[in-house]
């Protein structure tokens, strides 16, 4: 059997934590397993070395701070061979560059395009725990690229596909998915099992537990995920296609207080407009989120939408460069904002969910400045001081508690 095991931050954030991940690796391999072992930088290394970058440029080149950011991982591989290698059990580490992890060259948030496996196939058929730099790859000018914040489960799912792995386990320091954060919601289930389309979207929507582009490459390869913790042995929560149990209405909510809400204020009610405006943020990789068009006076058109809070320099800059071409007379931002959400597979077949959760805000007294809805979820946009309580409100409304 081939185990791809994927650890987050806090799993290795010291030595007694290396070591505690070593000998859980080490008992799968004793048991007679193939074990692939992806690892994310110590602790909170990558803020470290965020900080050590604009403490020297206050806005460092994405290419160079990518070739900064890569030596957390390959301190934490390195450590871990070490450590593996000291319990008695053979063990190598390997960078992107020696997988080799094929990415497309966009500096700080990579995709992956291929992995070769054969060097990782080599190093098993020698007996060894391969461990994996997470987070990481390089493109066609082989130079090193980053996946984005949380991208080491993105590595880990990859992985798993390419060797055609029989399970992918990703070790946090929670132990499984809950139906919200724990630490802002005290009564939180965890979930024994969720579907990829539900995950996908906590993840999206601000759920910390899995990075969005992991589920939606297991969603893809079906690859089937089982999220525990690295600190105890519980079972933890399994994400696959489908679920055996009876779905709730609502399976989780979630929030993200990464959040600015950008507004272009008098644009010529005319074709064309949205599609520039769209196109120039596109191209500047920026991500957009909720949309929403209001007809304004005398032939004008009001366009908000959300973009991540740390994209907004970004953003700001490239809409304000080109005022005049998209014919804004205003742009405002509001940075206090956060979104809340409610996902469920349970929603396509009952109407009214939207509502319910309308309702429990207003009776909270919470202001909703915007709304985007799926099939399987309901979104608004509120101001980031009612966030917890938004979601406490809401968790209770729809039963989710333990």
């Amino acid at each position: 059997m081939l185990i791809v095991k994927k650890f987050g931050g806090t799993s290795v954030a010291d030595k007694e934590r290396i070591m505690n991940v070593a000998n859980r690796c080490i008992k799968d391999y004793k048991a007679g397993h193939d074990v692939v072992v992806v690892l994310s930088a110590m602790g909170k290394q990558t803020d470290v070395l965020i900080d050590m970058a604009k403490d020297i440029n206050p806005q460092p080149g994405k290419r160079e701070l990518d070739m900064l950011l890569t030596t957390g991982e390959q301190t934490s591989v390195a450590l871990m061979a070490m450590a593996m290698s000291y319990l008695g059990v053979p063990a190598v580490s390997l960078n992107a560059f020696q997988v080799a992890m094929h990415t497309t060259s966009a500096y700080g948030n990579a995709r992956i395009k291929r992995i070769d496996t054969e060097r990782i196939r080599n190093e098993l058929d020698l007996k060894k725990i391969v461990i994996v730099t997470g987070f990481q790859g390089i493109n066609k000018y082989d130079d090193y690229t980053t996946l984005g914040r949380g991208g080491s489960d993105t590595t880990a799912v990859a992985l798993a596909a390419a060797l055609h792995a029989d399970a992918c386990e990703i070790y946090t320091d929670v132990d499984g998915v809950y139906t919200a954060d724990p630490r802002i919601v005290k009564n939180a289930r965890k979930m024994k099992e969720i579907t990829y389309d539900e995950m996908l979207d906590l993840a999206t929507l601000g759920a910390g537990v899995l990075h969005n582009r992991s589920v939606e490459m297991a969603k893809k390869y079906n690859v089937q995920l089982v999220v525990r913790s690295s600190l105890n042995e519980s079972e933890g929560t399994v994400v696959k296609e489908d679920v055996k149990v009876e779905r709730m209405l609502v399976s989780g909510v979630a929030a993200d207080k990464n959040v600015t809400r950008l507004s272009l204020i008098g644009l010529k009610d005319k074709p064309g407009i949205a599609f520039k405006v769209f196109d120039l943020l596109a191209k500047a990789n920026i991500n957009v989120d909720m949309i929403l068009q209001s007809i304004g006076r005398y032939e004008t058109k009001d366009i908000s939408f959300t973009i991540p809070r740390d994209s907004f320099d970004e953003a700001y800059k490239v809409l304000n460069d080109n005022k005049a071409s998209i014919g804004a007379e205003e742009i405002s931002y509001n940075n206090k904002v956060a979104k809340v959400s409610i996902v469920g597979a349970g929603m396509m077949s009952n109407p009214g969910v939207a509502a319910k959760m309308f309702e429990t805000l207003y009776n909270s007294n919470i202001n909703i400045n915007m709304i985007s809805t799926s099939e399987i979820r309901v979104t608004v946009l509120i101001n980031e001081q009612d966030t917890d309580k938004a979601m406490n409100a809401v968790h209770d409304a729809f039963g989710l508690a333990d």
